[in-house]
């Protein structure tokens, strides 16, 4: 659309009725490009956000598995030095 036909559609109709048919046209753009753009790449990275958050929690859990076998490991080493300060 050029100058011209906006021109005359300000004065076969208005400044105000122009601008909220502009504004209109402008919200319904917008509207598409968030429903076909963004909201696709939003689901994408959820889909992420709950693979990594699982995988998080998983090497949370191994960690703490780990760190409880350390600890036994640990006070069965000290009960044979005990053990052996005894025998000795």
């Amino acid at each position: 659309m050029d100058l011209i036909n906006v021109v005359e559609l300000v004065n076969q109709y208005g400044v105000p009725i122009v601008v909220a048919v502009g504004m209109g046209y402008f919200i319904f753009y917008i509207w598409k490009f968030v429903t076909n753009n963004i909201l696709p790449s939003l689901d994408k990275a959820f889909g992420t956000l709950i693979h990594l958050i699982d995988r998080v929690r998983m090497l949370d859990n191994d960690m703490i598995r780990l760190d409880q076998k350390i600890h036994t490991i640990i006070e069965i080493q000290e009960s044979r030095k005990q053990v052996e300060k005894d025998d000795a």
